[in-house]
């Protein structure tokens, strides 16, 4: 069938983005009364993601909803489509917002941070830019909300405003702006010069943009396109374009929870599969031998940020690394293009996004608590604040891929799709990392509930964070256990994208 005939053309594809582009004024405006500004962002977050999820039964139909806002020049639009790989994306960094917006609440509140209207606002931009990426139907209107992203959350990472916040602040956004400019912007004028249009093939992730004829009389030309387009995506943290993940963690930890969970690696990982799977295709993939590199230095990245993960104290820069490792299993996936590693890949977009933002929002929760950011130091600490390490732990299990956590899916998909391409070196890179995943951890777990507190630690003094942090802690801890259950619940939107 022509893919064009499954093309629903609905002006209704700009709602969320207008929800999302008007929040944060709302919230400047409301910016003096604390309890009506986070009451925008909640109001925003839940109407973003209903209006989202209508579109589902359309999606699964195997249907793409598509709007052209306006045309900037023969073949380059600012356009948006809704199928089944966006949708996900699309409903998944609003539905966060919802509780990501309770835990700023209780998080900014006790620790009485400055500049809470400043943060909320950029917080809403992020998620504004994290729609719009996920709706662009092609790559000019990627990049534009790709860097909206980048923009905006770089207040968020210097939000302390002291020494360490603007060292931190400026590798975020050397990183993440230069790789953009540098690579990104390249690829984005050799894609128009070479296939004459920027626009994603709707409904067909098989034969990309580049025509044959292309492919046949350029291939290195191809070639570079593509690599532009990986480096370019620094958001993906590939090694050697990672570092500037661990330095953004001198950030608020709800930031961090944003910045790996929510808008920014998602962002990232989210770009790098759509510019495989709708920018080259499956087929000239394969042609021009651009998969198993891609899929190697995806593998790389898996191994070694998980041994630098091993060595981390602090806790929060332990899952910065671990977010590296598992993003990369987003692009082992992808770059195979084999159904069964397709979609592993893919769920795995959504399974980490709620288990990680779980482990970030349990590490905020720990500080808040007991203002302790050593795992060396949270010996007993567990058995002050059962709920918090409790939805930690399941968390964890899920990092580490252990059934029936979600995370286990998504390495069961890619771990048989290596096996079906008969991969052994990506094979014993996902199990070696699993193991290494374990490694790192169960001893936070274990410590808590498990070793006698440290002599000279008056443990008594220690009790659980506020509600409005516990609750979306535990919520999402539940909701990564659902979706390994029902792991449908991503699955039918990928197979309906992948046509599997």
């Amino acid at each position: 069938m022509d893919p064009s005939s499954s093309v629903i053309e609905t002006v209704k594809l700009v709602i969320p983005l207008v929800i999302t582009f008007l929040a944060p004024f709302f919230i400047i405006v409301l910016g003096k009364n604390q309890n009506a500004r986070e009451a925008v962002s909640f109001a925003a977050a839940t109407l973003t993601a209903l209006v989202v999820i209508s579109f589902a039964p359309a999606v699964l139909k195997g249907q793409v909803l598509h709007y052209t806002l306006f045309t900037l020049l023969p073949g380059v639009t600012i356009s948006f489509m809704v199928d089944g790989l966006a949708i996900i994306f699309a409903f998944i960094a609003p539905f966060l917002w919802i509780f990501a917006t309770s835990y700023n609440i209780g998080y900014m509140r006790s620790l009485k941070e400055h500049a809470q209207t400043r943060y909320y606002t950029c917080f809403a931009v992020a998620i504004f830019g994290a729609v719009g990426v996920a709706m662009a139907a092609n790559v000019v209107t990627l990049y534009l909300f790709y860097e909206v992203i980048s923009v905006f959350t770089y207040p968020l990472v210097f939000h302390h405003q002291d020494a360490e916040g603007y060292t931190g602040g400026r590798k975020y956004l050397v990183y993440l702006m230069g790789t953009s400019k540098l690579f990104l912007l390249p690829a984005m004028i050799l894609t128009y010069v070479l296939a004459g249009t920027l626009e994603f093939p709707l409904g067909d992730m098989v034969h990309g943009i580049f025509s044959a004829q292309v492919i046949a009389e350029h291939p290195n030309l191809v070639r570079l396109t593509y690599i532009l387009f990986i480096a370019g995506l620094a958001k993906a943290a590939l090694i050697p374009f990672h570092n500037w993940l661990p330095s953004a963690m001198v950030a608020p930890t709800p930031v961090s929870a944003l910045l790996h969970a929510v808008a920014v690696v998602k962002a990232g990982v989210y770009s790098v599969s759509r510019i495989i799977l709708s920018g080259f295709g499956t087929e000239p993939m394969a042609q021009l031998g651009l998969s198993l590199p891609t899929a190697y230095v995806a593998a790389f990245t898996i191994v070694i940020a998980s041994f630098i993960a091993l060595t981390k104290d602090d806790i929060k820069a332990r899952l910065a690394y671990s977010t590296v490792s598992q993003l990369s299993y987003v692009v082992v996936g992808v770059a195979l293009v084999a159904p069964m590693a397709i979609q592993g890949g893919l769920m795995h977009i959504g399974h980490h996004a709620f288990s990680k933002i779980t482990l970030f929002f349990g590490a905020g929760a720990i500080y808040v608590a007991s203002h302790l950011k050593s795992i060396a130091k949270m010996n007993g600490l567990g058995r002050r604040m059962p709920w918090t390490f409790g939805a930690f732990g399941i968390a964890s299990l899920s990092m580490i891929g252990v059934p029936p956590v979600c995370g286990f899916v998504s390495k069961w998909y890619l771990v048989n799709g290596s096996i079906d391409q008969g991969q052994l070196v990506l094979f014993v890179a996902l199990l070696l990392s699993t193991a290494l995943n374990a490694g790192y951890f169960v001893p936070i777990f274990y410590r808590a509930f498990f070793l006698p507190p440290d002599p000279d630690a008056n443990m008594e003094q220690y009790k659980e964070a506020p509600l409005s942090m516990v609750v979306p802690l535990v919520f999402t801890s539940v909701v990564s256990v659902v979706l390994g259950l029902f792991p449908w619940l991503f699955q039918d939107f990928i197979k309906a994208f992948g046509k599997f």
